[in-house]
């Protein structure tokens, strides 16, 4: 029996609602894609649930808080993260619009982008976040 070598990790697609609405972004500390700007999220910790992880990481990245977020999907597509095959599980969530993100953790630092000028994004999250706007008719 062979052992898989896929690992699951959570992605924080985080609007708020300004003029126009704004994606939250952090600038990765490390590698891979660092100094790159990407979602909030990591790794599932083991007995984890998907949920808990995505807001977890969304807190520790960011030291913003929520209660919730609705799912998005799942993606996998081999290659997508040059560590190994990963497959991310991505969330949503709306915030207020005086909403303060600090960057902490492996985030170097945080920003504000409209969904109309978005920066270059690592990985794959440029189609996560494609996907969450029209999904969110946004």
């Amino acid at each position: 029996m062979r052992t898989s070598k896929i690992f699951v990790t959570v992605d924080a697609v985080i609007l708020r609602k300004s003029n126009d609405y704004e994606l939250l972004l952090i600038k990765r500390k490390n590698e891979p894609f660092k100094d790159c700007w990407a979602l909030p999220g990591g790794f599932v910790d083991e007995n984890e649930d998907l949920k808990t992880a995505a807001i977890r990481e969304l807190e520790e990245e960011t030291q913003i808080k929520v209660v919730d977020l609705e799912q998005i999907g799942a993606f996998g597509k081999p290659f997508r993260d040059p560590r190994g095959h990963m497959v991310s599980v991505a969330y949503f969530g709306v915030v207020p619009e005086n909403t303060i993100a600090i960057a902490a953790d492996d985030a170097k630092e945080t920003g504000w982008f409209s969904v109309k000028d978005l920066p270059k994004l690592a990985f794959d999250h440029l189609d996560i976040v494609t996907l969450s706007l029209q999904k969110f008719q946004l």
